[in-house]
């Protein structure tokens, strides 16, 4: 299965400056419709490898030691992409890193295509793992009187880890002193239903981590069932799903999903969007346009840098300093895109990078924004 992408993964990647060489990555596209077949994929393999290997061959203020190592990287390399099923579990791009003098050999697997591109830098190239989204662990829980079912993972490959089917009695309807008693054992029963579900939920926390929870089962049920739940899933829930708790595919599960966790990424969106307009706006903790983003990450004030999906953009980098620079600024050397250093430098300052995908408001700030720590 492919990996989370998690900020942790991504700070160690962009935090890898090899004193010496350079950091190979390397991006080899699997989309199943382009290489669905083995011979398709060795193919794409080869092209991509060679490109690499001339590379290498082709950089320039490489030392004979570095550059004898990076041949060693790229055989490195060759040898991850040939020697597994790489293509396996969902897997629609893989991403791998290596730097020999840092002992890096890095393999990301990614469930959505990307370009083939060899990057020949001072730092892993982490742009396309960003633009795919860090993954956050999603927990859905749906529940009935009797039964409940939980699943685990990345929004888009959920899979069931338990299901809990209690004996629950039927409600009655014969009245008297018998009718409350039996009532009464039956909420009792529910109860303790829904009190063995919110500990398997909370087993799972403890034991794999989750990041947010969705939800779902009889609306008059759903408010017992989120108050058994310890705080620290509570306060993760996100959304619902509707499901047949007990006769819902997993298909069916995934697709209710991804339609809740698509709204709460729209929210998440408008909600940071939102914070940057106002802030902005006040001529406060806000910048706009390309310049000064460049000047707050300097400054390491940026809590949230927030990109336009399709926004790039020349710049200059200034290495012996560490700033990154506008492309009319003096100093520094040009870069075809600065978004990629913009956002190594956002990770290293544990900052979150946030790619936009269903709002255009950034359009008119120039394609890019940050919201700034002070």
């Amino acid at each position: 299965m492919a990996e989370p992408i998690t900020q942790t993964r991504l700070r160690e990647l962009a935090a890898v400056h090899p004193e010496q060489g350079r950091v190979l990555s390397v991006f080899l596209n699997l989309d199943p419709a382009q290489f669905g077949t083995p011979a398709a994929r060795s193919s794409a393999i080869t092209s991509v490898m060679t490109d690499a290997a001339h590379k290498v061959e082709e950089a320039g203020e490489l030392e004979h030691d570095e550059r004898m190592s990076l041949r060693d990287d790229v055989e490195r390399v060759r040898d991850v992409l040939i020697g597994s099923d790489i293509a396996a579990n969902a897997t629609r791009a893989v991403a791998v890193y290596a730097c020999g003098p840092e002992d890096l050999l890095e393999v990301v697997r990614l469930r959505r295509p990307v370009e083939n591109k060899v990057v020949l830098g001072r730092t892993a190239f982490v742009e396309p793992l960003v633009m795919q989204g860090t993954d956050e662990r999603w927990l859905v829980l749906v529940a009935n009187r009797r039964a409940a079912r939980l699943f685990v993972g990345p929004g888009d490959a959920l899979e069931e880890t338990d299901r809990i089917v209690d004996d629950v009695h039927s409600q009655h309807d014969q009245g008297g002193w018998s009718q409350l008693n039996y009532q009464r054992s039956v909420e009792k029963e529910v109860h303790d239903h829904l009190v063995r579900t919110a500990e398997v939920a909370f087993a799972i926390y403890k034991r794999r981590g989750l990041d947010r929870v969705l939800v779902g089962g009889p609306d008059e049920l759903l408010p017992e069932l989120k108050g058994k739940l310890h705080p620290y899933l509570r306060e993760r829930i996100a959304g619902k799903v509707q499901v047949d708790v007990e006769n819902a595919s997993l298909d069916d599960v995934c697709a209710a999903a991804q339609e809740a966790i698509t709204a709460h990424v729209r929210r998440s969106e408008r909600e940071a969007l939102d914070r940057l307009v106002e802030s902005v706006g006040r001529g406060g903790r806000g910048a706009a346009g390309l310049p000064d983003v460049l000047d707050a990450l300097n400054q390491a004030r940026v809590e949230t840098l927030l990109i336009a999906e399709s926004f790039h953009g020349p710049g200059r980098v200034d290495d012996h300093a560490g700033l990154l620079l506008p492309p009319d600024a003096d100093g520094g050397h040009p870069v075809a895109d600065i978004v990629e250093p913009a956002i190594e430098k956002t990770i290293e300052q544990s900052a979150n990078a946030l790619v936009v995908r269903h709002h255009d408001d950034l359009v008119p700030l120039g394609g890019i924004g940050a919201v700034l720590r002070f």
